[in-house]
């Protein structure tokens, strides 16, 4: 991979800096070194957020970044990070030259998938009492360094909801 840094840009943004918009074609991906970035979308005025990603982790819209459609939400910064940026045509590069890199991000996608699938299922079956227990027990780095506004948005209630769960939870 060392033979491939120059592919590469580092850069450092501020935080709550908008990465991509919802409706623009991503063009870059990103792979965090410091911080820690949200996926999320508008629903009628209403951020939903349904992913965070930190440091070791990459992301971008990876459907419109293969294919060239519009993504169907934003990435944006929580805290101020520093990221690696590589742009599709340096990807398009690594992918073809690097032996088991194609292997290596089908697995990254199958990980996403499942992660998707389990919210979608977490959202149907569980309580959102239940839903931040398990948010708990299985990401407590998100519960320590996500402002509480985006941690409601990701379980789906109100910020007044997820303070009276944390309270009783936390008594």
């Amino acid at each position: 991979m060392d033979d491939y840094r120059h592919l590469f840009k580092e850069m450092e943004i501020p935080a709550r800096t908008i990465l991509l918009r919802e409706g623009e074609i991503s063009r870059k991906g990103y792979f965090i070194q410091k911080g820690c970035l949200r996926l999320w979308f508008n629903n009628n005025g209403n951020e939903i957020t349904f992913q965070f990603f930190f440091e070791g982790e990459a992301v971008s819209s990876v459907e419109s970044f293969r294919s060239g459609k519009p993504s169907l939400f934003n990435i944006e910064t929580i805290e101020a990070s520093k990221v690696l940026v590589i742009t599709k045509k340096n990807f398009d590069i690594m992918l073809n030259e690097i032996p088991g890199y194609k292997d290596y991000l089908q697995d990254i996608l199958a990980q996403r998938l499942a992660h998707y699938s389990q919210l979608f299922l977490s959202r149907i079956r569980d309580n959102p009492r239940q839903r931040y227990l398990d948010l708990l027990k299985h990401y407590p780095h998100i519960v320590q360094r996500v402002p509480q506004q985006y941690i409601a948005s990701y379980l789906g209630i109100t910020p007044v909801s997820l303070s009276r769960i944390r309270n009783k939870i936390h008594r």
